[in-house]
């Protein structure tokens, strides 16, 4: 996602959201433990997304206070 996508979620569409590629992200790494992932750049394109959510949660967390 791009972070113009990203911004224009609400915090508790992000929230879910973190959680269902965090979920993704874990499964991904258990499975390239076990095996070679076919597209491994997924793991970092995961991984990148999942932190841009998390920043855009955090500004407006600290913008609301």
């Amino acid at each position: 996602m791009k972070m113009k996508e990203i911004r224009e979620l609400s915090v508790n569409d992000l929230d879910g959201r973190v959680k269902d590629l965090a979920e993704e992200y874990f499964k991904l790494r258990f499975q390239h433990g076990i095996r070679p992932l076919e597209n491994t750049a997924r793991l970092k394109q995961l991984k990148k997304t999942i932190a841009r959510m998390k920043t855009v949660i955090a500004q407006r967390r600290l913008a609301a206070d």
